[in-house]
């Protein structure tokens, strides 16, 4: 009793002067301002226990959405190199005579200029293979830029086979359809979506036409300058990367191309089932 009375003497001190009304409302003010510092302070607690606690996930997290940024800006870049490479090597092979007409000994300058860019693409692509292993690895994709650069190595180093070297690089038109496919898969497309099954049909037509229905012309040519004078200029290590390379990145070509013709019947069959069905339940609705 005392001590309520001192509290309320103590009060009536600072509130002198004032109406009971007013003291009232001052009290109210008061004591909701210790509420919220009080409430601000417990969620202040949460907020803090909770950043310590969940600080792993969150890191983690960023640095997902950062590796997928990066896989983004990967398949964006390998696009754009496609076709640069692409339509620089029709370039070549349509207009530049001297690769067409001496196709083991011609004059490098732009085959040189094409092969490089694609051997820097492929050095950056191999070290980022190795670094995502988990999301992107591949053993075929390994084996395919090795073949590569070990032919290439002999194509900028002694300017030997620049119509052949040139040749392979048709194959990169195949190379948007497949990353507009992984665009398509990570924005959730259904496989049976208009736009995916076009892309589809779009990368089996294209993948034949650059890698599997250009082999007749690619070996023939190369029957053509077998044993000639030209053939036997080219060092033993030169013809042996070139044919070795050549029949190991069309193996690969054909394993590739059975997996999308595969795929590709796979997912036209299943939109056709699906159609009869969606018809009939149109009909029983």
């Amino acid at each position: 009793m005392h001590k309520e009375a001192g509290e309320d003497g103590s009060d009536n001190a600072h509130f002198s002067g004032l109406s009971r009304e007013q003291i009232c409302r001052c009290r109210t003010h008061r004591a909701e301002l210790i509420d919220s510092s009080q409430s601000l302070c417990f969620h202040c607690f949460n907020l803090t226990l909770f950043y310590g606690r969940s600080k792993p996930l969150l890191t983690l997290l960023s640095c997902a959405i950062k590796q997928f940024a990066f896989l983004c800006l990967c398949r964006t870049v390998s696009t754009l190199h496609a076709l640069l490479v692409g339509l620089f090597c029709l370039y070549i092979l349509f207009f530049d005579e001297a690769v067409n007409q001496d196709p083991v000994w011609g004059d490098p300058t732009l085959v040189k200029i094409n092969v490089s860019i694609t051997t820097g693409y492929l050095i950056s692509d191999l070290l980022l293979i190795f670094y995502y292993w988990r999301a992107i690895g591949d053993k075929f994709f390994v084996i395919h830029h090795l073949a590569a650069l070990y032919a290439y190595y002999y194509v900028l180093g002694q300017g030997m086979l620049p119509y052949f070297a040139n040749f392979r690089l048709l194959a990169e038109f195949s190379t948007p359809c497949v990353n507009q496919r992984w665009f398509f898969e990570v924005l959730g497309y259904p496989k049976v979506s208009k736009p995916n099954m076009a892309n589809g049909v779009l990368m089996a037509f294209v993948f034949f036409l650059v890698r599997i229905a250009v082999m007749p012309v690619y070996y023939s040519r190369m029957c053509s300058v077998y044993g000639t004078e030209a053939f036997y200029k080219v060092s033993f290590g030169g013809r042996s990367a070139w044919i070795f390379s050549s029949i190991c990145l069309d193996i690969m070509n054909v394993m590739w191309m059975h997996k999308i013709a595969r795929g590709c019947y796979k997912v036209l069959l299943s939109s056709r089932r699906s159609k009869p069905e969606s018809q009939e339940n149109g009909k029983t609705n």
